[in-house]
């Protein structure tokens, strides 16, 4: 079987997560879809909830006319618990409760080896405003196996820090993506994908004391997927598909991350479908991030030497410590019909320090654990 021959089983076996099937990518949507979408997150760490997130959204995707489509999504996010400032210690954590309105549409202009998409987006929160366009190309070659996509985005952010934090400013991001999508077999679909990003500006937490950040970061990310739709074999085999993906991160803050993937695609009949993952994720602690040992003069939250050095740059953000991590789930759907669909998925996840590889974890961190739990349906018409 020629490569070219093998699109449409690759087009619903092998979709790569975020980047449409290279059989239909290029091709207006034939059909209104409507869905409904709802997450639970929950973290924690041992003694002590912290977040919690309940995030209610819809979305929308369509043609107008024969070479253009929309794709919108909306959701209200009500966001309540308690965030540590410093460190995993609870004395320091702080009851909050906000709500975040988000929204974002893209238009795309499908042409007959192209498609061009522009968007917007948004978000909304009382001491936090977020503003963001872009634009993307994805180009196929003449036989339809190979996808060349390129993107650019630029988000303006507002941040105004609850009192008596003194965060108040802006930030600009601007991300920069490139990939190439690549059907080597008739069961198979590999990308590489590569982006840098830049932050200005107004990069500190207000939330975490204290916490002093540079007003710049640099970061890179490599992404390499591999998608194998196994065609035949055992019966518990034959028929799924196996996702996996590597992702490598780095910044001028010190962090290198490595985060392992896998997803298997099961088909169980009556149009039911589950799929389980895991991902495994390691990093190193950015170079201003502080181990929980403290001043001996000030005492908690301030490191050794705080009073001595003032203006240091230092960060007591778990998110920028050390650690090792891992994440399982499961998520199961159904195709009812040709026009309804659901699913569920179900996700916990496990931080710890002593579970970096490839080095030393940061030190005296309570572990942080979180499950999400997310339902949706939708509607093609």
């Amino acid at each position: 079987m020629q490569l070219s021959e093998g699109r449409a089983l690759l087009a619903a076996a092998l979709a790569l997560p975020g980047v449409a099937p290279p059989a239909a990518a290029f091709d207006a949507p034939d059909a209104h879809t409507v869905g409904v979408r709802h997450l639970d997150y929950q973290d924690s760490q041992p003694g002590l909830r912290r977040v919690r997130v309940s995030s209610p959204s819809v979305w929308y995707t369509g043609p107008i006319g024969a070479d253009w489509s929309i794709a919108a999504s909306g959701g209200a996010d009500a966001v309540s618990g308690a965030s540590p400032r410093w460190h995993s210690a609870v004395s320091s954590a702080s009851s909050f409760r906000d709500r975040r309105l988000t929204g974002e549409v893209r238009l795309t202009r499908h042409l007959e080896r192209s498609a061009w998409t522009a968007g917007i987006a948004l978000s909304d929160e009382h001491d936090y405003r977020s503003r963001a366009v872009s634009a993307g190309v994805r180009l196929r070659s003449d036989d339809g196996n190979t996808e060349w996509s390129a993107g650019a985005a630029v988000t303006r952010d507002r941040i105004d820090g609850a009192d008596p934090s003194p965060v108040v400013g802006d930030r600009r991001t601007t991300e920069l993506i490139a990939g190439i999508t690549r059907i080597t077999s008739p069961h198979d679909v590999v990308q590489v994908q590569a982006s840098v990003a830049r932050a200005d500006g107004v990069l500190s937490d207000p939330y975490k004391f204290p916490d002093r950040r540079p007003d710049r970061r640099d970061q890179a990310t490599l992404l390499l997927r591999w998608n194998h739709h196994v065609a035949e074999g055992p019966a518990v085999l034959a028929g799924s598909t196996v996702r996996t993906q590597y992702r490598y991160h780095r910044d001028d803050w010190g962090v290198r991350a490595h985060t392992l993937g896998a997803e298997w695609v099961r088909p169980i009949g009556g149009g039911w479908t589950v799929t389980p993952l895991a991902r495994l994720h390691s990093q190193s602690a950015a170079r201003f991030y502080y181990d929980p040992v403290y001043d001996p003069v000030l005492g908690a939250p301030f490191p050794p030497g705080f009073g001595a050095t003032p203006g240091r740059l230092l960060s007591p953000d778990q998110r920028l410590s050390a650690f090792g991590a891992l994440a399982a789930g499961v998520r199961l759907a159904w195709r009812i019909d040709d026009a309804w669909t659901v699913d569920v998925r179900a996700e916990w996840y496990r931080q710890q320090g002593t579970w970096r590889i490839g080095g030393e974890g940061s030190p005296g961190l309570a572990r942080r654990d979180a499950r999400i739990v997310q339902f949706g349906a939708s509607r093609r018409f």
